[in-house]
């Protein structure tokens, strides 16, 4: 008797509904309306909707151009989801790199975010699937310029003119603890971060896997792989596989920084695999591994272009040709990595701009002050103080000038020598 009073009490409770089930959401630009989220009723933006998601459910964005809730230019959530892009508005067809692209921008209005474009904490949610794909980030409207013709970025606000900085925060940012990552499909361009245009935080046991995308005309590293977790062996490390990217134009901060213009860069412990991407053109290199993670794989990855590395072990400074024999890290297998000239889709306009620049280098600025004549000056040389010198203005004519959607989709649609980089999906 009792034992029939408790399976029909555990009936009773599992029939309950549940406080959150995983479901599929639609949004739409042009159709949307409410916080419905359905395919005939979609939500107008992802922001209008992040406080109903939850882990499990599936995101499907249409065509058009998002700009946040409020248009404030940045999206926050913290479920582990998938979010594809690219559908027809009608979400019958995907096309995002094509006739349906899914743009996710903002605004350069006084006053508005400065954070990544898309944010996803993942922490605490053990090894669940989180997939950001067909996305097209572009922070070119975001930024603020000096003037109209869109060639150098500011990085401070300016009120008076309704100007807003420059976002310092890249395109995707992930809290991802030991989730299932998978960034795959998307075009991240014309941001300016100190640090990742994708910035990956994993920790014991995650998995990151960065496939197919083009990451173009941006400040600071490519992808930031970086872990909350650190081992004293490789057992637990997150685990990073970085297939077919192609990786143009990353810039220092700024003209006289000296740091960014990577595509890749690592923490110390990481597991990092990389084949088959484009470096090129990097202010500084194509992989920095600094930090000398002892688990990193290079191979089959075409570098051009990258103005003082391929490849960085600490202070060493390698070019291509060199990585096999200098290299004290990598392992045996990181091989097939070769230098050639190619030739870069992007366009004459963004390709005059590019090679017009006119570099500025920390010598040269330092070298311009001038050493100034005050009595605080002269108390500083009776102590053997270094003496203060005047500021020096010296900014370069042109940083991070604004790359066009479709210039970038010339540059990066069809993989180079046919099997480096991305392609279209």
């Amino acid at each position: 008797m009792k034992r029939n009073v408790l399976l029909v009490a555990l009936a009773m409770m599992l029939a309950l509904p549940t406080a959150a089930s995983a479901r599929d959401w639609y949004v739409s630009i042009k159709r949307g309306r409410g916080k419905k989220g359905t395919k005939v009723k979609p939500a107008k933006d992802l922001g209008n909707i992040v406080a109903k998601i939850v882990d499990g459910d599936v995101i499907h964005i249409a065509e058009g151009v998002y700009l946040g809730r409020g248009k404030s230019g940045s999206t926050g959530l913290a479920a582990a989801v998938k979010i594809l892009g690219g559908y027809s508005d009608d979400f019958s067809k995907r096309d995002p790199w094509g006739a349906h692209r899914t743009i996710l921008t903002g605004l350069d209005v006084y006053g508005g975010s400065t954070d990544s474009r898309l944010i996803v904490d993942c922490r605490k949610r053990g090894p669940k699937p989180l997939v950001i794909d067909g996305l097209i980030i572009d922070n070119g409207p975001r930024n603020h310029f000096k003037t109209e013709k869109n060639l150098l970025i500011l990085r401070k606000a300016n009120g008076g003119k309704n100007k807003n900085a420059s976002p310092e925060r890249g395109a995707i940012r992930v809290k991802g603890g030991q989730c299932l990552v998978s960034i795959t499909n998307n075009v991240l361009m014309n941001t300016a971060p100190t640090a990742g245009v994708i910035q990956i935080w994993s920790s014991k046991n995650g998995k990151v896997s960065i496939r197919n995308n083009l990451i173009i005309n941006n400040t600071g590293e490519g992808v930031y792989a970086m872990t909350s977790f650190h081992g004293r062996s490789a057992q637990g490390l997150p685990e990073y596989e970085i297939h077919n990217n192609t990786f143009l134009f990353h810039w220092k901060h700024d003209a006289i920084a000296t740091y960014g213009g990577n595509a890749i860069k690592l923490d110390s412990s990481v597991k990092l695999k990389a084949t088959n991407n484009v470096f090129g053109f990097g202010d500084y290199g194509g992989v920095d591994n600094i930090k000398k993670s002892k688990w990193v794989k290079l191979a089959n990855n075409l570098f051009f272009g990258n103005k003082l590395y391929d490849y960085r072990e600490y202070n060493t400074a390698m070019k291509v040709d060199d990585i096999e024999d200098e290299s004290d890290i990598l392992g045996e297998d990181s091989e097939g990595n070769l230098s050639k000239m190619v030739k870069v889709k992007v366009g004459k306009r963004f390709a005059t701009i590019y090679a017009s620049l006119i570099p500025v280098s920390r010598h040269a600025v330092d070298a311009a002050a001038k050493v100034k004549n005050t009595g605080a000056n002269q108390l500083r040389g009776i102590l053997g103080l270094p003496l203060q010198a005047g500021a020096v203005k010296m900014d370069a004519n042109i940083w991070l000038p604004r790359l066009m959607i479709d210039e970038a989709l010339a540059a990066g649609s069809a993989q180079f020598l046919g099997k480096y980089g991305c392609k279209k999906p």
